[in-house]
């Protein structure tokens, strides 16, 4: 591949495969992966529940370790760094947002959200924490501590918390679950911008057709494997979207869709 090409990816897997032990079998949880990502892609991955989805995002936020494959991330092989390497290489590129909103419990919202900074050991940046504050619409709950606060709000504190260092790569896992429909589509908007305006790689799960179609191209996992993708520009539409999704699962019961 040419330096150049390399430069521009965000994530490139090639044969990613992880296994779980699951009584007397093993489960093939991912399954022969191979993709890319260019940076400032907005990603979405669409897959019925267990089709490998969280598992694929904790592979390439080098949470768990592939039994085969390799992962390239911003350029590096993230599963070759030592474990205190892989520590550092994610709080220095990679926002994590997953359903577990992990707030600390003492912490105001906005203090939650300025921690990542000054566990860090960088000087606090209220400009950019107000800026988050505002686009996430928290504005009311920024004193409040976590057990004052909706389940929506903590996960857009959450959110709040994992973009404040400005990472290059978003890791969204199901980002607008315990969201409203106004505050799902602030949420996008925010994404979207983020790839815009500081060139930020986000790839995020989810089940929902109308929450992807905010997306640029689409990932369709089903039984661990990538049967399918797509550029937006191929659906108009939620509900043409919703039927190419629902076409390739059917139609890959017996292999991976072209």
């Amino acid at each position: 591949m040419a330096t150049t090409e390399m430069k521009n990816l965000a994530i490139e897997t090639q044969r990613l495969t992880k296994r779980f032990h699951s009584g007397a079998g093993v489960v093939e949880a991912v399954r022969d992966v191979s993709l890319r990502l260019e940076r400032g892609e907005f990603v979405a991955v669409m897959g019925a529940s267990g089709s490998g989805k969280s598992t694929l995002l904790h592979l390439l936020a080098g949470l768990t370790r592939p039994d085969e494959g390799t992962i390239r991330v911003m350029g590096a092989d993230i599963h070759a760094l030592s474990d205190r390497g892989l520590t550092y290489f994610r709080r220095k590129h990679i926002g994590l947002i997953f359903q577990a909103f992990n707030l600390i419990p003492s912490l105001s919202g906005e203090e939650n959200i300025e921690l990542p900074m000054l566990l860090g050991g960088e000087a606090g940046d209220p400009e950019r924490v107000n800026s988050l504050i505002e686009r996430l619409g928290l504005q009311q709950v920024r004193k409040r501590h976590p057990d004052a606060m909706s389940g929506g709000e903590q996960q857009r504190v959450a959110i709040g918390r994992a973009l404040v260092r400005g990472p290059s790569l978003i890791l969204a896992d199901e980002p607008t679950g315990s969201l409203d429909s106004a505050n799902g589509r602030r949420l996008c908007d925010l994404f979207r911008e983020l790839c815009a305006e500081s060139g930020s790689t986000v790839l995020m799960v989810t089940h929902n057709p109308v929450v992807a179609f905010s997306a640029k191209r689409f990932l369709i996992l089903r039984d661990g494997q990538l049967v399918g993708q797509f550029d937006k520009q191929d659906c108009p539409s939620v509900q043409e979207l919703n039927r190419v999704y629902v076409d390739l699962l059917e139609n890959s019961q017996s292999g991976i869709a072209s």
